[in-house]
């Protein structure tokens, strides 16, 4: 595949994730939005706290999706499909594992979460609603990062698209339709993602098993699924993942920790300007996610050439379309607020700091494709490396920048944050073509 061609391919299959990935914050975006003008600042900003506790609880099993990713990919470049199908229910049993661990300490979870945040008492009251209803999702939510990552390693990009797409509509739908119709507020949110996770994951459960039919044998032998090298590899690659995936959703949860030790006012506006920069970051990753599966196919299939163009072409399509939001960002921001909330105090405060999502989209734009790359490459000890060293430089800068600059500060650590992890990944991107060498 020459260059040229790993261009348009790159934007193939990045089309129908790009429309998928819009749908995910979209669901944060409303949310927010229901929340933020049912007249209680104590709705928004549970939801805004719980929402991060569950985001850094679930990013956390990221690997579910993105080791997936990487050992599909790799794999199908080499045409072994039989561990294809022993790989996906390898994961699904992790699954549900981690989804009973997750339930059974939910109160543990929940008593750390509440002792990390000050919150006042209508505040706390909202938290454990939104929270006691949302634990339950974890299966849902977890398996479907199994099946986006299976269909994106074979780079089936419009399957997993619909997937998430799929959730993503259907829990905007129920999120409406419990919160509007029956006058809930914080539980119906909640509500609204534990229905939508479930109907998804039965769905896309039956399909994902009829597709691996088609293109192998089902014969299931359980020593070749939990053959222990076979796991002991996943988990060397999965751990290091784990452990920079944490430390990613540890980075945001602590950004939300810092505004809320501001004020409770804070956090909510910092979280409606941190839902239109995931908007972006979604957008973006659509670039990042089918590098994965172009970068993997490379690997296992030798192509070395293959894998400089697709570095390339998908750096360059990254770096432009995230000019271009930042332009609609800067034309739209200040209405884009005013939609997600109608208590004042909060506007007012989303206002001052929102030149911060006009920025935000280009200089993060960097990591995320890098991101994409290491993970086709399952070149997960580097991934976390680099998430351990910026996230060092984000903690340390964040004590001088909030103490004298305020929320100003606590942004501009989080921008820095951005930037070291785009270099320290440029960094280790030679070893990558060590493999091909």
């Amino acid at each position: 595949m020459a260059s040229r061609s790993s261009f348009s391919n790159i934007i193939k299959l990045s089309i129908p994730i790009f429309f998928a990935n819009l749908a995910i914050p979209l669901v944060a975006i409303v949310d927010t939005g229901l929340m933020g003008n049912l007249g209680n600042a104590s709705y928004l900003t549970a939801v805004s706290i719980a929402s991060s506790v569950f985001s850094m609880i679930f990013w956390s099993f990221g690997f579910l999706r993105m080791g997936t990713v990487g050992m599909v990919a790799q794999a199908h470049g080499s045409d072994q499909y039989k561990e294809i199908v022993n790989l996906v229910l390898r994961n699904i049993a992790f699954v549900i594992l981690i989804s009973l661990l997750l339930i059974l300490f939910q109160k543990f979870i929940f008593t750390i979460s509440l002792q990390i945040f000050d919150l006042s008492s209508d505040t706390t009251t909202s938290f454990q609603e939104y929270f006691n209803i949302r634990i339950y999702s974890s299966f849902g939510e977890l398996t479907i990062y199994v099946i986006t990552g299976l269909f994106i390693g074979l780079q089936k990009t419009k399957i997993s698209s619909i997937v998430v797409g799929f959730f993503s509509i259907t829990n905007i739908i129920f999120s409406l339709f419990f919160v509007l119709y029956f006058n809930m507020n914080v539980e119906g949110v909640a509500y609204g993602t534990l229905v939508a996770s479930t109907v998804t994951t039965i769905i896309f459960l039956f399909y994902t098993f009829h597709y691996l039919r088609k293109i192998t044998s089902l014969e299931i032998n359980v020593r070749d699924v939990f053959n222990v090298k076979k796991i002991q590899s996943i988990f060397n690659i999965n751990f290091n993942i784990f452990i920079r995936t944490t430390l990613l959703t540890f980075s945001f949860l602590y950004f939300t920790y810092l505004g809320n030790s501001i004020s409770e006012d804070v956090v909510a506006a910092n979280t409606i300007l941190l839902n239109l920069t995931m908007l972006s970051a979604f957008i973006l990753d659509a670039y990042a996610f089918s590098t994965e599966g172009v970068v993997g196919y490379s690997i296992g299939a030798k192509d070395k050439k293959l894998l400089k163009s697709v570095i390339k072409n998908s750096f360059i399509l990254s770096a432009a379309s995230s000019l271009i939001i930042c332009v609609i960002f800067l034309i739209g921001k200040n209405s884009f607020i005013e939609m997600m909330t109608d208590i004042p105090d909060i506007r007012e405060i989303s206002f001052a700091y929102s030149n911060w999502v006009v920025i935000i989209p280009f200089i993060s734009s960097f990591c995320f494709q890098f991101d994409g790359i290491f993970v086709g490459a399952s070149q997960t000890k580097e991934l976390r490396n680099a998430m351990i060293i910026s996230v060092g430089i984000y903690v340390l800068s964040s004590f001088y920048l909030l103490a004298n600059f305020g929320n100003t500060g606590l942004w501009i650590s989080l921008s820095i944050f951005f930037v070291a992890r785009a270099i320290t990944l440029l960094m280790y991107v030679n070893r990558i073509f060590l493999r091909l060498s």
